[in-house]
């Protein structure tokens, strides 16, 4: 590659990238969303087609439009107003006519074509959502601001620096291409910037259970005296847990061992094709349960509070359920739910994939592999916001030929973590298209789960830009438990708005003790607070008295955290697999 021409380089990339494109459309997955996407514009012009007077009127009014602005641009006589869209705040984007006319000229065509999706009616709700969102993935994927040649800002950039910022994004691309998966996973962050266990999950603790299926952490004291009742928090398996531990000056982690709780923690394994019969059962069995006998035999204490984070939540409060189904008594006394779905009709954008031929198609594709790639996975949750996390890096690393900032909160993002084939298959089609959990009729290892059932005290946080896990279908949760059901609401979306230390009063959160109404009532009569929900919180607990106080307690176990599970890339999982297949053959 070094003896090539940069052209010769950057076409050879791009071969490169395009056979590997070309492999994916193969793919089980990609072949149904094609198909999919493909029916759903037929229909939508075969609906057109039955107006075209209307029809026409829009091409008219459209073209009409399209005039006036080339009038506009060339004569300098629009006007020249504060661009909100982050990706043609340049100033060279308005310097020139033609440069104002693309941009201009693609906003209105952008427009023109969602207004015409959203206000055909010939189209059922389904359809009409999954158009409109493919729709608007393929408009801002051909945005101007993605090509050189139609991108002011790069085109200077290019003259002057004479191609290198095409050049070193190019190297960009290669390596990122290197540790994609089936779709491009573009570089966030600056990743030899950050080691486990030193700059980042730093928080003092032990390891003190170990099983195939997670390490459990617990953390060393910092206050003489501490919560008689320790707190156990699941995280999500989709990710790994240090979100939640990321750094000394904005760990959630810490701050609740600085508020006397006895925090423990699992640390799920990052798994590889061998754990393709691993379902989401066997997180509650083989995971919940295992981590609080591991703290008894720590602690001495049999009931614990419980914080779960996402689908961690839906696994805690599972478990719970499958305590009280077993008619054992619960050892679960209180739970928090962050951002957490149990009733999963909502499922926000995430709907556009979540048909029986598609679901289909991912088990098949699931299946083929033993597991979910989360590379994959991460792309597809990226997208969902794809100027703000996709396609403005694209523009920075291999067009602008910059290099990603450290940024720990990125860093945790690209840290991917597998889906065993038989959890990613039962969350997908039980959960998300059945909604069996809600329903009481989802089955955990031949006990049925009645979430009505959970008496504990329930504290649900949500957030109000959550694009994950809609608040709306959040609150919907309230109505499943059967205890005391407190919701909050907090500013910001999925990760800042729950990880929003109690001293940095940036987002406010709403409180409402009617759970009763709508969703959108609640929040018309919600009182809002400024500073972090953590402190309210733990007014929450205390309040409650879920614990005396006690002597710190001391750490035994071997092995420091993080542990070793979280340090498990999915690079490294898959290399080792592939280790093993050529050490049997």
């Amino acid at each position: 590659m070094e003896n090539k021409s940069p052209f010769e380089g950057m076409m050879n990339l791009m071969s490169q990238y395009g056979q590997a494109w070309m492999d994916n459309l193969g793919q089980p997955t990609q072949s149904t969303l094609m198909k999919t996407q493909s029916e759903d514009f037929t229909n939508w012009v075969g609906s057109m087609t039955q107006n075209p007077t209307n029809m026409v009127e829009q091409q008219m009014n459209w073209w009409a439009q399209q005039v006036n602005l080339l009038n506009d641009c060339i004569l300098g006589t629009q006007e020249q107003t504060k661009e909100t869209d982050r990706r043609f705040r340049d100033p060279s984007w308005n310097e020139t006519p033609l440069y104002r006319y693309i941009k201009e000229s693609y906003k209105l065509a952008c427009d023109n074509i969602q207004q015409s999706v959203e206000n055909e009616n010939g189209l059922d709700d389904e359809s009409k959502a999954r158009l409109s969102f493919f729709t608007r993935q393929y408009l801002n994927a051909m945005s101007p601001s993605n090509f050189v040649s139609t991108n002011p800002e790069i085109l200077k950039l290019t003259m002057e620096s004479k191609g290198e910022n095409l050049i070193q994004g190019m190297k960009q691309f290669r390596q990122d291409l290197e540790q994609s998966a089936d779709i491009l996973n573009i570089r966030m962050t600056d990743k030899n910037q950050f080691t486990l266990g030193e700059n980042i999950a730093s928080t003092p603790g032990k390891i003190v259970f170990q099983n195939e299926m997670f390490e459990l952490i617990q953390y060393k004291p910092t206050t003489e005296q501490v919560y008689k009742r320790p707190t156990l928090i699941v995280p999500p398996f989709v990710n790994k847990y240090y979100i939640m531990d990321v750094n000394p000056e904005t760990s959630y982690v810490k701050w609740l061992v600085s508020q006397g709780h006895t925090v423990f923690m699992i640390s799920w394994v990052n798994p590889n094709a061998q754990m393709r019969e691993v379902d989401f059962g066997n997180y509650v069995t083989q995971g919940v349960l295992p981590a609080l006998d591991a703290i008894e035999n720590a602690t001495g204490e049999r009931e614990v509070n419980c914080i779960g984070y996402c689908i961690g939540g839906t696994t805690l409060v599972t478990a719970m359920a499958y305590l009280s189904g077993k008619r054992r008594k619960q050892r679960i006394k209180s739970v928090t739910l962050l951002t957490t779905i149990l009733d999963f009709k909502k499922p926000g954008e995430l709907g556009v994939f979540i048909n029986d031929p598609i679901i289909s198609s991912i088990e098949a594709q699931n299946n083929q592999r033993g597991y979910m790639d989360g590379r994959q996975m991460a792309v597809s949750f990226s997208l969902l916001r794809e100027n703000s996390l996709y396609w403005n890096y694209y523009i920075s690393n291999y067009l602008k030929g910059e290099s990603p900032m450290a940024f720990d909160l990125l860093y945790w993002n690209c840290d991917n973590t597998n889906v065993t084939a038989a959890t990613h298959n039962q969350l997908l089609r039980q959960c998300y298209l059945e909604n069996r959990l809600a329903k009481g009729k989802l089955v955990i290892d031949g006990v049925a789960i009645d979430l009505g059932k959970v008496k504990s005290p329930a504290y649900f946080l949500s957030a109000i830009d959550d694009h994950i896990a809609l608040w709306d279908g959040n609150f919907e949760g309230t109505k499943l438990l059967g205890g005391d059901n407190k919701f909050v609401l907090t500013e910001s979306g999925h990760i800042a708005g729950p990880m929003n230390h109690a001293d940095s009063n940036k987002y406010g959160f709403w409180t409402n003790d009617d759970n009763v109404h709508a969703p959108s009532q609640w929040l018309a009569s919600a009182d809002k607070h400024h500073g972090s929900w953590w402190s309210h919180w733990q007014n929450w607990v205390d309040e409650r008295n879920f614990s005396e106080m006690i002597e710190a307690r001391e750490l035994e176990g071997e092995l420091d955290a993080p542990g070793e599970y979280v340090k498990q890339r999915i690079q490294d999982v898959i290399a080792q697999e592939n280790k093993m297949e050529k050490e049997s053959a």
